[in-house]
């Protein structure tokens, strides 16, 4: 094994150096969607509330994706970590598989939008609206399930920026093609919530072409491994499955969890569903600077543990937590002292607004531990500890939030501000879980190797 002498100051340095491309590239990615909420918003209540209804099945559907192909990343940080650089490439190929054969598997799934809905319980009006969303919406998850595999492959080599360079051009295009079909312009018919899916999901299939021809032009292919057989592919598809499982599931767990709060809103009404969505939109964008963090996290510990370095994982861990949680907290201010302008981003509509602010105020608090809690997974998935951490969520999730939630907010009538509420009472519980379960594998690993205890 070999340990490597890094002070904290450089492990902050190497932290931050990985995290900031990948936290604009992951931001890029929602703020997809929170183009698509504010554009869609201008459009109608009704468009906004089922392209909120659309996102809620889809979510689930393409977090389990992204989590089942998580060990691209684990996988290849700990290959570069031991040296074997053409290891990486071989992972990234055969995680394209896998996420193709997915995406084709959740698009089907979109095809039945409408009934899905229906079985969910929503208003056949707001299901038949949604599910026209959502079966547009499934023609671009095999494209960013692969531009996923594409991102955490080239993450995992020291290249995030290329991620954050196509992320700002899809971003622009969303707008532009938006514009064209949410409001039926330069001839196109005015489509509302179908066509800021229809946008999405070319933007998807830009996103994944890029990435994919700069990662085969731009790299040593024999080097990286991005061509020729795959040596073992059968027994690297089974390592890649068997880091995926848990993640897939702690993802599906999550996002799951996440999506019935929106379901409970939406049998309160559409107001209700539509000012929660502006509040979860900023949510979830803020996680996004916590998933940057998180990925660094991962291929730093990732790293230190392929490197045999158990002192590195704890500090590479801990860091990155830490410097999240700063950051959130200064972005949990300022939600705080804005609620009413970022609402007014989304809609105008006073009945909408008045659901979002008292949200807005909550999710300014929420954001925190939301965003340590991510953070805290993407370490212990870098040391490999998934399947216990996995049960973390189950119970901070499901056990904790979606009960508070249905209790606060639906038996009691609180709507949508409770609901967020109890989203806030989840993640501290999940932050509190995963930071005693982080503690005690770099315990246990610090025991494994007394030598990495001494590096400093």
């Amino acid at each position: 094994m070999r340990h490597a002498a890094t002070g904290l100051g450089e492990h902050v340095r190497r932290t931050l150096q990985i995290a900031v491309p990948v936290m604009f590239a992951r931001m890029g990615i929602l703020l997809l969607v929170t183009v698509d909420t504010a554009m869609t918003g201008r459009a109608g209540v009704d468009e906004l509330a089922w392209y909120a209804l659309a996102m809620a099945p889809q979510v689930p559907m393409l977090l389990l994706g992204i989590g089942m192909l998580m060990g691209t990343l684990v996988l290849s940080a700990q290959a570069m970590g031991a040296g074997q650089v053409a290891q990486t490439g071989r992972i990234w190929r055969v995680s394209l598989c896998h996420g193709l054969a997915m995406g084709i598997v959740f698009g089907a799934v979109c095809a039945r939008g409408e009934d899905i809905l229906l079985a969910l319980g929503q208003d056949a009006a707001l299901a038949t609206g949604g599910g026209g969303v959502l079966v547009i919406f499934g023609f671009g998850l095999p494209a960013v399930l692969m531009h996923a595999a594409t991102s955490f492959f080239l993450e995992s080599t020291g290249r995030a920026t290329p991620g954050m360079v196509v992320m700002i051009a899809a971003n622009l295009l969303n707008i532009a093609l938006n514009w064209v079909f949410i409001y039926g312009n330069l001839g196109a018919d005015a489509m509302g919530a179908e066509g800021a899916a229809l946008a999405t999901t070319a933007v998807r299939w830009f996103m994944f072409a890029s990435l994919a021809l700069y990662a085969l032009f731009s790299m040593d292919r024999r080097r990286f491994g991005l061509s020729g057989p795959i040596p073992g592919a059968k027994a690297l598809s089974w390592r890649l499955r068997r880091f995926g499982y848990p993640m897939g599931l702690a993802h599906t767990l999550e996002s799951s969890a996440f999506a019935a709060m929106t379901l409970f809103a939406g049998l309160a009404g559409a107001d209700q569903v539509a000012g929660f969505q502006v509040a979860f939109n900023l949510v979830a964008m803020v996680f996004m600077c916590a998933l940057g963090m998180a990925a660094a996290a991962s291929i730093r510990v990732g790293q230190a543990f392929g490197n045999g370095d158990g002192h590195g994982v704890a500090t590479a861990g801990w860091v990155a937590t830490i410097l999240a949680g700063v950051a959130l907290g200064a972005i949990g201010l300022m939600l705080a002292l804005l609620p009413e302008q970022l609402a007014h981003l989304y809609s105008a509509d006073p009945l909408v607004l008045a659901v979002a602010v008292p949200c807005i105020l909550v999710a300014a608090v929420a954001v925190v531990p939301d965003g340590m809690q991510g953070v805290l997974m993407g370490a212990l998935r870098g040391a490999g500890d998934v399947w216990p951490a996995t049960g973390l969520y189950c119970i901070a999730f499901w056990g904790v939030m979606v009960p508070a939630g249905y209790v606060l907010g639906v038996t009691r009538g609180g709507g949508a501000p409770y609901l967020t509420f109890a989203v806030f009472l989840g993640t501290v519980v999940a932050t509190a879980l995963l930071g005693l379960r982080f503690r005690a594998v770099c315990r246990k690993l610090s025991m494994a190797s007394p030598a990495s205890s001494s590096a400093t």
